[in-house]
């Protein structure tokens, strides 16, 4: 019998023929952008709260201090001689507002005026500094100096030598805010890298864009953390300086008020003008780190805000 070398026939299977299955990446990619947007959505909720926690954390300390403060006064029976209770203070201040006002706007013009002036006079000195060692070398020894002499010892000269009370309190509170903003500021101009220095120099920048793009983004955070210092230093050095000014009959200004209180024994008025000065300090030093904020925040790690 003959065996047949033919293949078996292939019967054609009756089902239809299934189509192959697509990878599911169009579901996966709308899922991860569910996700990100969640996490997004957290994110932006997480630094909510933590800029209201920023805010209303001080706020509520501050409130609770206060509330010490006035319960230790009334269950105490304390004198208002001695220790005036925070309503009371709120009082004075309200019903001596007309005076108050006046001294409160002219510390802080003499405080910004005079912080803009060592504004101007620190960064010149600093590029002077920076510009030449011989400069350096000359004039540091008196910028030390003014900084290390008390601003106490230097006002009462400063107010005999000077006819008009304006400039001398300028001159005495300038003397002051000058030295933070100097050191930092040639701190910073001198702070570029050294390796960045060389390639400005090997591509042929010229000195301005050296200045612009290199040297002047260096200095700037070194700049304005001088600048916050000297603040708070020039408010300090104002009220001082109304204060001895007060003492010998040129009355101008918080120090003064407070000097006067002192005198009459109204410790609730000197607790007002107090306040006001606490006040003043604070808006100041919230409008410097703002302005800090708006310069450094989208580069400098010392402003910018990190993602964890």
């Amino acid at each position: 019998m003959a065996v047949s070398t033919q293949p078996p026939p292939v019967r054609a299977s009756s089902r239809p023929a299934r189509a192959p299955t697509a990878a599911p990446t169009a579901g996966v990619g709308a899922a991860a952008n569910i996700d990100g947007g969640r996490a997004a959505r957290r994110q932006a909720r997480a630094r909510r709260r933590e800029r209201i926690a920023a805010v209303a954390a001080p706020i509520v300390l501050f409130a609770a201090l206060l509330a010490l403060w006035e319960a230790v006064v009334q269950v105490n029976r304390v004198s208002p001689s001695t220790l005036p209770a925070p309503s009371l203070v709120v009082e004075t201040l309200v019903k001596n507002w007309g005076s108050l006002a006046p001294a409160l706007w002219s510390t802080a013009k003499l405080t910004i005026t005079a912080l803009g002036a060592a504004v101007l006079g620190g960064v010149l000195l600093a590029a002077a500094f920076a510009g030449s060692k011989w400069v350096q070398i000359s004039l540091l020894p008196v910028a030390v100096v003014l900084q290390v002499t008390p601003i106490v010892a230097i006002a009462p000269l400063v107010l005999l030598y000077l006819d008009s009370t304006a400039a001398a309190l300028l001159v005495c509170t300038w003397v002051v805010a000058l030295f933070p903003i100097l050191s930092n500021t040639v701190t910073g101009l001198k702070s570029a890298d050294g390796h960045l220095r060389d390639l400005y120099s090997l591509y042929g920048a010229t000195p301005w864009q050296r200045l612009r793009f290199l040297i002047m983004p260096s200095a700037l955070p070194h700049f304005l953390g001088g600048l916050k210092a000297a603040g708070g230093l020039a408010l300090v050095a104002a009220v001082v300086a109304e204060f001895t000014a007060a003492s010998v009959g040129r009355h101008t200004g918080l120090g003064s008020r407070i000097l006067d209180s002192m005198v009459r024994t109204e410790v609730a008025m000197m607790f007002a003008a107090l306040a006001l000065v606490s006040l003043l300090g604070i808006a100041l030093f919230v409008v410097l780190a703002v302005l800090a904020h708006l310069l450094l925040g989208h580069w400098h790690e010392s402003e910018s805000r990190r993602e964890t």
